[in-house]
């Protein structure tokens, strides 16, 4: 098997550990089989393919823990006025100008997007969401034909909801049921996950059936969880208590357990979320968007709970999203020294990966998977390893990235994206948007 040897001018392989000035990699098949000093990689595969990316930081590719893909359909969309809170955001706007209108066709377009933007910022695992009751059945196969063809990690889910009507609703099931096992039979980059909306477009026996299907497979389950102050005000009035609390009551919670946003959760809700090992991802630039409010991520990450980050198919730039989930604390908290930029991307890669149940991914240790980031390091000041969490968080973009590797497979390389006709993704959802403001 060939041997490559990434030589780069600082290797951050696992981002709770000190960088590594002149150090690389060896990477043989979809597997990281290596890491040292130059020399000590060039005497160990004399053989090998040499990468000189003595210009470049190399480090763990970025896992996107929650994504809507075809969010971006609804980038810049004519609105009479704008939502005056979470739940108009969701009844005035989101459901029936967007997701109630999505079909396989516009699905298709929103993904080949996702996918080409993605790679360019560095995300090779993701985690997708997709709510579009009309393209229901098939609407995820869909969207993994086009994640293979780009040659990404995704774990796919449809959002069941009841808020259509019962019977829409065990058709989202169904999807995500068919699909985990279809990918299962493949044994490909792509799997499933199941999945289902919140508390309040939920019953409780619907919840429950989720989970049952989900532990029939092994598989994980995801919900939205107090996005803002909407769902813990219906638990409370409905149930007497608020939202992971009441799951807590269904028996529901624990390590195969993905809850997203997390931005309305007291004190109690966050101890009991580290007590059954639920993983939590964090997406705030979305959360200011719909005026949810700021999620207590320092205090989750104190408790104990596995914290990852997502882009909510908002600003899909993971650059940006770590920036904010770095920022937003120390303003709130009124400390600087709250969430230091390592943490932020510790988010952004291995614990993202454990929240995604991928054991050999996030580092870049021997025995790991090969998805990898080379980063241009060319800073006006001095890139060291006491700076470069930081230099790397403030003042580095997607743009400064000069190559992106998957499983072994480069994904952009020399600052280009491997096989693709931008131009042509672009004009097809360009076209895709348009026809969903027309309707």
């Amino acid at each position: 098997m060939q041997t490559t040897l990434i030589l780069s001018k600082l290797l951050w392989a696992d981002t709770t550990e000190t960088p590594r000035s002149g150090w690389g990699v060896a990477v043989e098949g979809n597997r990281v089989v290596s890491a040292g000093s130059h020399a000590d990689l060039r005497a160990q595969f004399p053989t090998a393919v040499l990468v000189d990316a003595t210009d470049c930081v190399l480090t763990p590719a970025f896992v996107n823990a929650h994504h809507h893909m075809y969010g971006v359909l609804s980038h810049g969309i004519p609105l009479d006025e704008a939502p005056q809170g979470f739940w108009p955001f969701l009844a005035d706007f989101w459901w029936p100008k967007v997701e109630d209108r999505l079909t396989h066709d516009l699905i298709a377009a929103a993904t080949d997007w996702a996918c080409l933007e993605m790679i360019r910022s560095g995300v090779t695992t993701f985690y997708d969401c997709l709510e579009a009751p009309r393209a229901l059945p098939g609407a995820l196969e869909v969207e993994a034909e086009i994640v293979r063809r780009w040659g990404l990690r995704g774990v796919l889910s449809f959002e069941a909801t009841q808020r259509v009507s019962p019977e829409n609703g065990e058709l989202g099931l169904q999807e995500n049921a068919r699909f985990i096992d279809a990918c299962r039979e493949e044994h490909g980059l792509v799997s499933g996950m199941m999945c289902f909306h919140t508390t309040f477009t939920c019953s409780s026996d619907f919840i429950r059936r989720a989970f049952a299907l989900a532990k029939d497979r092994e598989a994980r389950v995801h919900m939205h969880l107090s996005e803002g102050t909407h769902e813990p005000d219906y638990c409370l009035s409905r149930y007497g208590v608020r939202p992971a609390v009441y799951y807590d009551q269904l028996d529901v919670l624990g390590p195969h357990v993905l809850a997203s946003q997390c931005v309305q959760v007291d004190r109690t809700e966050i101890d009991l979320l580290a007590r059954r090992a639920v993983h939590v991802s964090h997406q705030p630039l979305s959360n200011c968007e719909v005026g949810g409010g700021f999620a207590p991520v320092p205090e989750m990450l104190q408790a104990g709970v596995n914290v990852t980050l997502g882009t909510d198919g908002y600003v899909n730039s993971m650059f940006e999203v770590m920036r904010g989930a770095a920022l937003m604390p120390k303003a709130r908290l009124l400390d600087p020294r709250t969430m230091p930029a390592a943490d932020a991307w510790t988010m952004a890669t291995q614990n993202g990966a454990r929240a995604l149940g991928f054991g050999g991914l996030g580092t870049l240790v021997p025995g790991q998977s090969a998805d990898l980031l080379l980063i241009r390091a060319d800073l006006p000041t001095p890139l060291e390893s006491h700076n470069l969490p930081d230099q790397l968080l403030l003042w580095r973009n997607p743009w400064d990235l000069r190559g992106v590797m998957c499983a072994g497979a480069w994904l952009l390389r020399d600052g280009v994206v491997v096989g693709a006709d931008e131009e042509d993704v672009r004009a097809r959802v360009v076209e895709a948007a348009a026809r969903l403001w027309r309707a």
